[in-house]
């Protein structure tokens, strides 16, 4: 699975919503768990990520939200990105399991 998510060169607003593949209205499989946001170049498989930092969970049914920070949209390219979830339990999950969603960060006019 790919979805692909495009901002301009140093913006940070929209921020980034993703609606988990799998999770069902009422599931409420996010309840009480943390997330995280992780994202690297596309380009280089080897680099270490461009971002690792925690996201937000905007609906226990499966939405997690990531607030771009200032320079997290400064080089424009291809990325790879994936949210890894922490449950209540201690259990972790990266998603999506299969592929990445893609970030592409484009320049802008002027």
């Amino acid at each position: 699975m790919s979805t692909t998510f495009t901002i301009k060169r140093g913006d940070t607003s929209p921020g980034l919503e993703y609606q988990l593949p799998g999770y069902a209205a009422g599931s409420g499989l996010l309840t009480g768990a943390s997330v995280r946001f992780l994202m690297r170049p596309w380009w280089d498989p080897s680099a270490a990520l461009a971002i690792d930092a925690p996201a937000t969970v905007q609906d226990p049914d499966g939405i997690v939200r990531y607030a771009w920070a200032e320079g997290d949209t400064g080089t424009a390219g291809t990325y790879a990105a994936e949210v890894e979830i922490t449950y209540a339990d201690g259990a972790v999950e990266t998603v999506p399991a299969a592929g990445w969603l893609m970030i592409r960060v484009t320049g802008e006019a002027g």
